[in-house]
C-alpha cells in the first residue's frame, strides 16, 4: 500500500521508514498546523516517561524520533522541545500503526511480541514452603486433601471488565490491539482462565448482566457451577457474581446488598454486594457454614465518606449471616474490587478491625490519591442514623427478610432477632468490626520491596482486589494451653503469585492476547479444620 493511501491528509514526498513513514516538517505544518493539535504529551500510563513526545489529532498521531532519526540531525531536548527549533528539512516520523487510532499509546511503549504471564503457586505452609510450581505444569496447583478433619478448598476473585464498561472508557485501553477489546475474543479467554484454575469457589465483579445470562452463567453451569448473581442497581447494567462447585457446597442463603439508599443522600451510589452462606459437604457432620461476600466498591477517589459507607453496610450484612448462635462468626471469605490501595485507612480498617477518621480527608481514605489540598474532612459521624448501622458495622434495627435454603426452595425467613443489635452510641469518630481479617497477598515482593499489582491499563498499575480471610489465631509461644486455632479461623495453603508492573507491560499491558481484564484473577487455597 502506498504512503498517501495510508496518509491521504499529507501531500508527496512521504518516504518508508520500516512499517512507518516520514515527511518533512513544512508539509506537516502547511497541511496540519491549524488541526488541533496538542501541546507535548507525556503517555498516561503509570511509567511516567516516554523516550520522545508525540502530538495527538483527531485524525492522526505524531511521533517524535530520537536524534537520529531526524535526518537533519537536529539536537532535540524531548522535555525542552518548540516545533520552531526544528528545521524545515526535518522529517517528522510518523508511526504507522499509531496513525490509525486516535490518541494511541506511542509505538516505543508497544511490545513488539506477545507473550504469556507467568504466574506460580506460593505455598503457606511449612512442608510446602520449598515448593513453585509454574502454572501449566502437569499438577502446578495444590492438591486438594480432604479428610474427615479438614475441609480444603479454593476461592478465585476476578474483575473480567464488563463490555460496557470497557467501551466507555476506552481511553484507559489506548495501548491495546482493537481485537482484544471484543467480547468475542475476550470471554473465551476468561472462561478458559477460570477452567484452568478450577476454582471451588469464583467472586466475579463487573459481570454484564446481558452476558450473564446467555453466555457466562451457563457456561460456568456446564463447568458445575451454581451461580448467584447481584446486578447493580443504577443505568450501567453489570454486577457481581458468586459461583460454587455443586461437589464442594450447598447453598444455606443468598443475601444481596444494595448501598443505594432513597432515604440517605450520601448513598447515591449504585454499587452492590452478595454475601453467600454456603454448607460444605464434608464428611464430619460438624462442619461450619462459610460466608462468602463479593462487592465492588464505588471508584472515585475523592469521596472516601461512601467508600467507607459502603463497606460497612457490607460488614453489617456479613455480621448478620455469619453469626453463629454461640455468638462467634462461621469462617469469613470476602473478595472484591474495593477500589483502595495497600495502606490506606480503608485498607487498615479491613485488617485492623478500627480506624480512628477524625481529621481525614475524604480523598486520603482509599489512598489514590496523593493530595487532600481543597478536600473537606469527613464528618462525624459518616452516615446518618437512619442508615440503621454503628460505629461497630453493625444493624441496629430490623433489616428486611433474606433469603435462606429450606430444602430444596428457597424461602423468605425473617432475621433471627438474636443477630439484631440496637445500641446507643454518643458520637464517635471511631470505627470497629468484629472480625480477625488478614489478606491473602502481602501486596510487595519480599526481595525487592517492588508493589505487586492487580490491574494495569493505560491510566495505571496498582493494587485494588483483595481477597481477605478470617484467619486462624495460632497460640502464643510459651503459654500452656494456648488454643492452636481460633474458631471459625482459615488457614491459607497457597496463593496465586502476582505480579509487577514491568512484568505486565512486558505483554503490553491488560487487556491483551492472553489476558482478557484489565484486572488479574487472586486465587487463593484454605483449608478449614474440623
Amino acid at each position: 500500500m502506498g504512503s498517501t493511501a495510508l496518509y491521504p491528509m499529507l501531500p508527496h514526498h512521504q518516504k518508508s521508514l520500516g512499517r512507518d513513514w516520514t515527511t518533512p516538517w513544512e508539509n506537516l505544518q502547511r497541511c496540519c498546523w491549524n488541526r488541533h493539535i496538542s501541546s507535548c504529551m507525556r503517555w498516561p500510563g503509570h511509567y511516567s516517561r516516554a523516550p520522545y513526545p508525540y502530538f495527538s489529532s483527531r485524525h492522526f498521531s505524531l511521533n517524535w524520533k530520537p536524534p537520529c532519526l531526524f535526518e537533519s540531525r537536529t539536537q532535540f531536548q524531548s522535555w525542552n522541545w518548540r516545533p520552531d527549533n526544528l528545521s524545515q528539512t526535518s522529517l517528522i516520523h510518523l508511526s504507522s500503526y499509531i496513525m490509525n487510532s486516535e490518541g494511541d499509546e506511542p509505538s516505543s511503549k508497544r511490545r513488539k511480541h506477545q507473550g504469556t504471564i507467568k504466574r506460580h503457586w506460593e505455598y503457606m505452609c511449612n512442608h510446602n514452603k520449598e515448593k513453585t510450581k509454574i502454572l501449566g505444569e502437569k499438577n502446578g496447583d495444590p492438591v486438594c486433601d480432604n479428610s474427615e478433619n479438614k475441609f480444603d478448598f479454593s476461592v478465585m476473585s476476578y474483575n473480567i471488565l464488563s463490555q460496557d464498561l470497557l467501551e466507555d472508557n476506552s481511553h484507559l485501553y489506548r495501548h491495546c490491539r482493537q481485537p482484544v477489546l471484543h467480547w468475542s475474543f475476550r470471554f473465551p479467554n476468561i472462561l478458559k482462565e477460570i477452567k484452568h484454575f478450577d476454582a471451588d469457589v469464583l467472586c466475579l465483579q463487573e459481570v454484564q448482566e446481558d452476558h450473564y445470562g446467555t453466555e457466562i452463567r451457563p457456561s460456568l453451569e456446564s463447568l458445575g457451577y451454581h451461580c448467584e448473581y447481584k446486578m447493580r442497581t443504577g443505568k450501567k447494567p453489570d454486577g457481581c457474581a458468586i459461583c460454587f462447585k455443586h461437589s464442594k457446597f450447598s447453598l444455606l442463603s443468598v443475601n444481596p446488598v444494595e448501598f443505594f439508599r432513597p432515604n440517605v443522600p450520601l448513598l447515591d451510589r449504585d454499587n452492590v454486594g452478595l454475601v453467600l452462606l454456603l454448607q460444605p459437604k464434608s464428611p464430619s457432620a460438624a462442619s461450619p457454614a462459610i460466608c462468602v461476600a463479593n462487592t465492588h466498591l464505588l471508584y472515585n477517589p475523592r469521596r472516601g465518606d461512601i467508600k467507607l459507607t459502603q463497606l460497612a453496610m457490607l460488614l453489617a450484612e456479613i455480621s448478620s449471616v455469619a453469626h453463629q448462635k454461640d455468638g462467634s462468626f462461621c469462617p469469613i471469605v470476602i473478595c472484591g474490587d474495593f477500589n483502595s490501595v495497600p495502606g490506606s485507612p480503608l485498607y487498615s480498617f479491613i485488617k485492623e478491625g478500627k480506624l480512628n477518621y477524625e481529621g481525614l480527608a475524604i480523598g486520603k481514605v482509599s489512598g489514590q490519591e496523593q493530595s487532600s489540598r481543597g478536600q473537606r474532612i469527613l464528618s462525624i459521624p459518616i452516615w446518618p442514623p437512619n442508615l440503621g448501622i454503628s460505629q461497630n458495622c453493625v444493624y441496629e434495627v430490623q433489616q428486611v427478610p433474606k433469603v435462606e435454603k429450606t430444602g430444596s426452595d428457597l424461602t423468605q425467613t425473617q432475621v433471627d432477632k438474636t443477630e439484631v443489635l440496637v445500641t446507643d452510641e454518643k458520637l464517635s469518630s471511631n470505627l470497629q468490626h468484629h472480625f480477625s481479617l488478614s489478606s491473602v497477598y502481602s501486596h510487595y515482593f519480599p526481595e525487592t520491596g517492588i508493589p505487586e499489582v492487580t490491574t494495569c491499563h493505560s491510566r495505571s498499575a496498582i493494587t485494588v482486589d483483595y481477597i481477605f480471610y478470617s484467619a486462624e489465631k495460632e497460640g502464643v509461644a510459651g503459654q500452656q494451653g494456648a488454643g492452636v486455632a481460633l474458631v471459625g479461623g482459615l488457614k491459607l495453603l497457597a496463593r496465586l503469585s502476582l505480579l509487577t508492573e514491568q512484568d505486565l507491560w512486558t505483554v503490553n499491558g491488560l487487556p491483551n492476547e492472553n489476558n482478557s481484564s484489565d484486572h488479574l484473577p487472586l486465587l487463593a487455597k484454605f483449608r478449614l479444620d474440623l
